[in-house]
């Protein structure tokens, strides 16, 4: 693993939320010798995180070193020592070069998050938000470093994902812009840079894109299973959009097409709706996580 030493890197970063995304970037943060500290209220979920994290890295030092089980042993206890585990925001980010915001997608709850740390924080402290559906400057409404804020949006599963997109505000500084990038550099990641507009790149494409999929399985144009064959071996995707919403959460893809729609009523554009969707969301069929969603992932059959 190589080590963060130079006196311009980032040195110490905090990944504030411990669900899934929160841990990845902290797992990938200590893969590439970066000390991080995850937060979260509960000690329950960074209990369970820490756990996921240890367990997806066993399986890295598998890969990375499949003939020498002294070697896994020694680069896991590498990776895990650079990782802390804190339920204070707060204190953590007192001694911290970058933030990472990782939690629920709720503007004011964000807002509120980043009001706060902004006080303690040390000035050279670059804070970012790994948003995927709210615009960057409506999170860092009402800090004073909107010269040291930007987006950082990584995908799931992060530790697979190799991309990374670099948000910037009008007000980030190139500083903190050449940060960032060198950031997901170091970690692994081929980074791209955006400004900050609704989706950014990836999502902004992929948004009409599995809604017009949706939209063709309700109007019964084609099944479920023939609109992800047909993307997979007509346009070469690795998976199909229903396959990528399991995979996302269909409770994710609703509260996006709920926040997507919330701008398209301010811009008196018509809003998006799917009864799919939103059937499956109320039975608590939400994709891989809870084993069912538009395919059951335990009999590998198709729900519709």
């Amino acid at each position: 693993m190589a080590s963060n030493s130079s006196g311009d890197q980032i040195k110490h970063v905090t990944v504030v939320g411990g669900g899934m995304m929160g841990a990845g970037i902290a797992q990938v943060t200590a893969q590439a010798g970066i000390k991080v500290t995850l937060v979260d209220l509960s000690e329950e979920i960074l209990r369970a995180s820490y756990h996921n994290m240890k367990v997806s890295l066993q399986r890295v030092m598998r890969r990375t070193y499949p003939n020498n089980a002294q070697q896994q042993d020694r680069a896991l206890k590498e990776a895990l020592g650079y990782i802390t585990l804190s339920t204070s925001a707060e204190e953590a980010v007192r001694s911290t070069d970058l933030v990472i915001e990782a939690i629920v997608e709720k503007l004011p709850v964000k807002q509120k998050l980043f009001r706060a740390l902004d006080t303690v924080a040390p000035p050279h402290t670059i804070f970012a938000s790994n948003t995927s559906s709210l615009l960057i400057k409506d999170i860092a409404e009402g800090t004073k470093r909107l010269d040291r804020f930007g987006g950082l949006h990584f995908f799931n599963p992060v530790a697979v994902m190799k991309l990374l997109e670099v948000i910037r505000i009008p007000e980030t500084s190139k500083e903190t812009v050449r940060k960032m990038t060198e950031f997901g550099e170091a970690i692994g990641k081929t980074t791209v840079q955006a400004i900050d507009t609704p989706g950014f790149i990836v999502n902004k494409l992929l948004n009409p894109y599995m809604a017009r999929a949706v939209e063709i399985v309700e109007n019964g144009e084609a099944t479920v299973q023939d609109v992800d064959t047909a993307m997979k071996l007509g346009a070469g995707y690795p998976m199909g959009p229903f396959e990528l919403m399991d995979l996302t959460g269909l409770d994710v893809q609703k509260h996006v097409r709920e926040i997507n729609n919330e701008r398209l009523r301010a811009e008196g554009k018509p809003t998006l709706t799917s009864e799919i969707i939103d059937r499956l969301v109320s039975e608590g069929k939400l994709g891989r996580k809870t084993g069912e969603g538009f395919y059951v992932y335990k009999k590998k059959s198709s729900k519709l």
